[in-house]
């Protein structure tokens, strides 16, 4: 992406097949209405730092099967064996930190889904914030939820401008979607 401004950009010449064009033009930006899904992106978000995000999509099956298709409640009941055998598969990130920062967030996210009803309510809740509020509330609420991690997180899912470009075909396809920045 060097030579290119935007990910809207680095996108329009690539395959059809390419993990990126894949996925600009069918997730990033889109609104999730699914806790589990939103809390998927998440996982990727978090296993993303210090990394390369064609890493991630190229392992985003591999974390989708690792961790229980991304459900909540069977992660937060993760035990010691199970984080041993997140940390042995090849397939995903095996970083201790982010493996904990996980299964915390998803026990979190529980207590969440208990008190809003779901992780959707909760973030639906605190909208709209500033990506600055968010990066504050993120941080005082999840582990492993630093300023980057936060935006992408809130971006891909619909929650703040700025995944696409105004003249990127996508923009307008994820405007009938009526993401959460539309509605401010």
């Amino acid at each position: 992406m060097a030579n290119e401004s935007t990910y809207c950009d680095f996108t329009k010449k690539l395959d059809k097949n390419n993990v990126h064009k894949i996925y600009h033009d069918s997730q990033y930006g889109y609104p999730l209405d699914c806790d589990n899904e939103l809390f998927g992106r998440l996982i990727l978000e978090i296993n993303q730092a210090g990394l390369s995000w064609n890493t991630i999509l190229n392992k985003q099956e591999n974390f989708r099967k690792a961790y229980s298709n991304f459900s909540i409640k069977t992660i937060a009941n993760y035990n010691d064996k199970a984080r041993e055998r997140l940390l042995n598969d090849a397939g995903i990130v095996r970083n201790r930190l982010k493996i904990n920062a996980v299964i915390h967030n998803a026990q979190i996210l529980i207590e969440i889904q208990k008190k809003f009803g779901s992780f959707q309510s909760w973030l639906n809740n605190n909208h709209p914030k500033t990506k600055e509020e968010w990066v504050k509330l993120f941080k005082k609420t999840f582990k492993f939820t630093g300023g980057e991690i936060t935006n992408e997180f809130l971006m891909s899912t619909g929650y703040l401008k700025g995944a696409h470009q105004k003249n990127c075909p996508i923009y307008k396809k994820i405007l009938k979607e009526k993401p959460k920045w539309s509605t401010n």
